[in-house]
């Protein structure tokens, strides 16, 4: 299934089917890129989610890509996602406090650093960084989940997905993941 923004800038893709792609030993559920002419076959950026990120964030990310006019142009630099972040009660990494941030109970963090291989951007240099965030809620236990963005992601965009994750509003889940029991708050309603 692959969906395109009515300008044709923006797409986004269910790849589930495809498990040679994996981050965190999960395979990738969608691939959401952008491109700065709808002529332009290359992506300028991508953003990569695996099942079970939280279905709300991916949504405020691409609320955020639906709200730009132009969605390959990076307008701030990277303290704006480390900003919401922390905004939100999320802790700077204590080695690396300008990059790095923790939930107060160290089980999803997010972090600017080197991609892994397969990760696609329209910079084609090698070792490029990027943004990563991943949800482990017991240490060296299986990730729930983890998303992964390409170098030339726009920080304002990755910032939308980040003040969404860290956001301490209630959802609503069916299911609750059992690695993190005792971890959540839940409460029953109508």
């Amino acid at each position: 299934m692959l969906f395109l923004s009515p300008n044709g800038l923006c797409g986004a893709e269910w790849i589930r089917t495809d498990h040679a792609f994996l981050l965190g030993e999960l395979p990738m559920a969608w691939q959401i890129s952008a491109r700065p002419h709808r002529d332009s076959a290359l992506a300028e950026w991508n953003a990569y989610f695996t099942p079970g990120t939280p279905h709300e964030a991916v949504a405020d990310f691409l609320l955020a890509v639906e709200a730009r006019t132009d969605p390959a142009v990076n307008y701030s630099g990277a303290d704006a996602v480390m900003s919401a972040l922390t905004a939100l009660g999320w802790l700077p990494d204590f080695d690396h406090p300008e990059t790095t941030a923790w939930d107060s109970g160290m089980s999803a963090g997010f972090t600017w650093g080197p991609l892994p291989a397969g990760i696609e951007d329209g910079d084609p240099r090698q070792d490029l960084t990027g943004w990563q965030a991943w949800a482990e809620p017991v240490l060296g236990a299986p990730y729930l989940w983890c998303a992964t963005f390409s170098a030339s992601t726009p920080h304002d965009l990755v910032a939308a997905f980040a003040a969404s994750v860290a956001s301490p509003a209630p959802v609503r889940r069916r299911i609750l993941p059992e690695l993190a029991a005792g971890r959540l708050t839940f409460s029953l309603s109508d």
